[in-house]
């Protein structure tokens, strides 16, 4: 195939492209980077396989997983939380050896209705000097769409925390731990409230 030159009307838009434009110049950040990337896969010196590999691009035999930037678990994200209750206490409270003053069943309910009802029971709970309050969430329907968007399993078990970490309830919340098996295992939130003054 025969290369074809520029017309005139090309050349003359052309220039006035290149008249407007400026010429983009590599940050010092990128070329520390880049220096950061060659020196940490640089080869220690003898190990000429290695060096040809990585001057070549190709891969040195480890093969790396890819990575995810996936949201953990809400039960991992709870587990690491900082315990703000009394040590002692909250040990109970992970054996399920505390006894909860109170109790919401929001099994069933959707997200606009799960919320209101959520809200006024901790609420009310706080107002009546209850401190441990469990609320029942349920693990969750398997089900899946079709679509091409992933569906959460359990919307309300991952939901629930996030409402109680947000104002009015956050005032009112000192710990969010998972139940015990004996009160709902993964299907249910101990919900340790401040005392009410």
């Amino acid at each position: 195939m025969k290369r074809r030159g520029l017309t005139a009307e090309d050349q003359e838009l052309w220039d006035r492209i290149r008249a407007n434009t400026e010429r983009l110049e590599r940050s010092n950040l990128e070329v520390k980077r880049f220096d950061e990337e060659i020196s940490q896969t640089a080869p220690e010196p003898g190990n000429i396989r290695k060096a040809k590999s990585v001057i070549l691009g190709k891969p040195s035999g480890k093969a790396r997983a890819a990575g995810h930037d996936l949201a953990p678990a809400i039960h991992d994200h709870i587990r690491k939380s900082p315990v703000q209750m009394d040590n002692k206490s909250f040990g109970k409270l992970k054996r399920g050896k505390m006894r909860p003053e109170g109790k919401i069943d929001l099994h069933g309910m959707t997200l606009e209705r799960a919320h209101p009802a959520l809200l006024s029971f901790v609420m009310r709970s706080h107002a009546q000097g209850k401190r441990l309050i469990l609320v029942v969430t349920g693990k969750g329907k398997q089900r899946d769409d079709g679509g091409p968007i992933p569906v959460r399993l359990g919307v309300l078990r991952h939901q629930v925390p996030q409402w109680l970490a947000m104002q009015p309830m956050k005032s009112v919340v000192l710990q969010i731990a998972q139940a015990h098996v004996s009160h709902g295992g993964g299907g249910a939130y101990y919900v340790y409230l401040r005392r009410h003054r």
